[in-house]
């Protein structure tokens, strides 16, 4: 199964028994990304939660507040 990388645009050979070509074909709104665009979201998300200013917002949490 050949797979576009959503950020760099690389395309990417799956195997069609593979737990993740599964997720994709079946989820057809899960995205896709190489493992080096995931390996720099992860270093940079972990970058950010070292500093203590991130943070996540619940999206219900504010819809329950306002109910």
């Amino acid at each position: 199964m050949k797979v576009k990388c959503v950020l760099c645009d690389a395309v990417h050979d799956l195997e069609n028994d593979s737990l993740q070509a599964k997720r994709l074909r079946n989820r057809r709104i899960t995205m896709y990304l190489c493992e080096e665009c995931n390996g720099r979201i992860y270093n940079r998300t972990k970058q950010r939660h070292a500093t203590g200013n991130f943070k996540l917002y619940d999206r219900h949490k504010k819809n329950k507040d306002l109910i």
